[in-house]
């Protein structure tokens, strides 16, 4: 029974090597304790529970950290990239009359103010997120 273990703790590392989603490894971590555990001779339900145990233990204590250290140099690319940057409003920015386009990175965008005050044209603006096709923004 320890061999399938080991193949299944495998099979959850080439599966975490592809995706790079930081989740199956901890499943990974919990098949290698259920190989320890058979090791010694336990009940297949008790290797069971303590690969269960030790892969939620692994995924809620460990993955955080990980994800910090991991993520923490990775560059914003495409929308994401965009939160934070300043713009010009092109047309002035009215939520009530659902108008307003700003000036951003050299591409026009179709823009909403973060409340509902009213955002002059030539007004900078930081982009604070980006909801679908519309740049949500405050004045600089």
């Amino acid at each position: 029974m320890a061999f399938y273990w080991l193949v299944a703790a495998g099979v959850l590392i080439v599966i975490e090597m592809i995706t790079l989603g930081l989740t199956s490894i901890w499943f990974a971590g919990g098949c290698l304790a259920g190989f320890v555990a058979a090791l010694f001779g336990a009940d297949i339900i008790v290797q069971m529970i303590i690969c269960l145990l030790v892969s939620i233990v692994l995924l809620i204590f460990t993955r955080p950290v990980a994800e910090k250290y991991f993520n923490h140099s990775r560059t914003k690319t495409n929308v994401d990239g965009l939160v934070g940057m300043t713009g010009r409003v092109l047309e002035e920015i009215d939520n009530k009359n659902e108008r307003g386009k700003i000036l951003l990175n050299g591409m026009e965008w179709t823009a909403r103010g973060e409340t509902d005050v009213e955002i002059p044209v030539d007004a900078e603006v930081v982009v604070k997120e980006i909801k679908g096709v519309h740049a949500v923004v405050t004045e600089k």
